[in-house]
């Protein structure tokens, strides 16, 4: 009679934490990265009242005699499935499509290391990408080539980052040559040189052809003028030239069969000279010279036609059609101020910079581990690695079983209230009915008290 009473006040307790699990689950059903618990019973121990018997002469074996003395708690285990997406627009915001937890920490040394799911990040006055208790987001920097590297830091959107500028160094003419007319004309597009400032260079096309060669053009330098047409910068030996003198042939269908040479591609750059001086005009009108302070292309050289590059000269055409030639910078731009950031599904945090050019500006850093139900919670949505969830596998998102990022939104709890509210009722039931051993067992030793009478 005691058994029974002490194995129904077992089963009233392990009933009470299952509801503690599920209170706790039910209570975090909009929390971010949220996972939930799930608990399971085990029985405790039996009374062997009679041990199991051998089969002897012409008698079968017995089965053992057992009395279970109660229930207690098999496991408590985390659930680590992925909880479903809530759409927010805000670029700081992240969730893992996958596999893997945030790195965050809250040493300068990055040694106290913590893990989650929750990616409602936001930015500190320092640029800095934090939880909202501050923990600082950790991933991989960038060098100065903005090349991704294997050095750990925080993620830092710096808002006074700025972008350094570029000079062109290539430009590729692309369109048609009116092969029905036979008129000199010009065209011309804006390069940058290493300052980031802007100039207008002029080329002029002129017919040549012959009775042999029908289809020959000239391509020759015109002028060429800083954008507010302030500075002139001279043609020639003293300024900017053509590599060498430029013959453009096209064969019976239209298309490039001879640059430099006849059939042949020859290489054709735009050539400025080391130190070069512009030219302007001074307040009395007079020429003056001015040192520009500044490179052109890549050592001082704009490619404008490479043989190995076909699509340096694939895009020229001369058809009996209307002439749309145009040259056109391929690269090059001013320096710009960042307006705005994005991150991708890889994780990498870019910059967008007023001049509409992108830098990397770090790699948000993933973790894994072998066993994540081995994880402990800390509260504040924070894990730590144990001894049985192994160590920290870290890694970059989309790749090595990593899952990808998702900006602009977050994973939300991964409780299932349907789910939840069934096992709310078992575990009910269950108390209940373990209630109703006691009060049945007191009622035997009611009736026992009162055999005395």
């Amino acid at each position: 009679m005691m058994r029974s009473m002490y194995s129904a006040v077992s089963g009233l307790r392990v009933h009470q934490t299952k509801m503690d699990v599920i209170g706790n689950n039910i209570a975090n059903v909009n929390t971010v990265g949220y996972k939930k618990g799930q608990m399971t019973f085990q029985e405790v121990f039996s009374q062997v009242i009679r041990g199991a018997g051998a089969p002897q002469g012409g008698k079968g074996g017995t089965n053992p005699q057992q009395i279970g003395l109660g229930v207690g708690i098999g496991s408590i285990n985390t659930i680590h499935t992925k909880g479903p997406t809530q759409t927010t627009d805000n670029p700081t915001d992240l969730m893992i499509d996958g596999e893997g937890f945030f790195v965050v920490t809250d040493d300068t040394n990055y040694e106290n290391k913590y893990y989650t799911r929750a990616g409602n990040f936001t930015l500190d006055k320092a640029g800095n990408l934090v939880t909202p208790d501050g923990f600082k987001v950790l991933g991989y920097k960038v060098d100065e080539n903005e090349n991704i590297t294997d050095e750990i830091g925080p993620i830092v959107i710096n808002r006074s980052e700025t972008k350094a500028p570029t000079a062109t160094n290539k430009i590729q003419f692309r369109g048609n040559l009116d092969s029905r007319n036979d008129e000199t004309f010009t065209t011309d597009t804006v390069i940058k040189d290493s300052l980031g400032n802007s100039y207008l260079v002029k080329f002029e096309f002129k017919k040549t052809g012959t009775e042999t060669a029908p289809n020959k053009w000239t391509m020759s330098l015109g002028e060429i003028k800083s954008e507010d047409g302030k500075i002139t910068i001279p043609v020639g030996d003293d300024g900017a030239k053509l590599e060498k003198e430029v013959t453009i042939e096209f064969d019976e269908k239209g298309k490039i069969s001879g640059i430099g040479e006849a059939g042949k591609i020859n290489e054709i750059n735009l050539i400025f000279k080391d130190g070069i001086e512009g030219v302007t005009k001074s307040k009395d009108g007079n020429d003056e010279k001015v040192k520009l302070g500044a490179t052109f292309g890549k050592d001082n050289k704009i490619t404008i036609f490479n043989p190995d590059d076909k699509d340096s000269y694939n895009k020229l055409t001369q058809y009996a059609n209307d002439r749309d030639i145009k040259p056109y910078a391929e690269n090059g731009n001013s320096s710009g101020k960042i307006e705005g950031f994005s991150i991708d599904p890889s994780g990498i945090v870019s910059g967008i910079f007023t001049n509409g050019e992108r830098k990397a500006l770090g790699q948000v850093m993933l973790a894994k581990f072998d066993n994540p139900m081995g994880l402990q919670k800390l509260g504040n949505n924070f894990f730590v690695d144990t001894r049985n969830s192994g160590e920290a596998q870290l890694g970059k998102p989309g790749i090595s079983g990593f899952g990808a990022t998702k900006s602009g939104s977050l994973e939300m709890s991964n409780v299932d209230l349907s789910m939840e509210f069934t096992e709310m009722i078992t575990t009910q039931r269950g108390f209940q009915a373990n209630s109703r051993i006691i009060t049945a067992s007191d009622e035997m030793l009611q009736e026992l008290v009162n055999m005395k009478r």
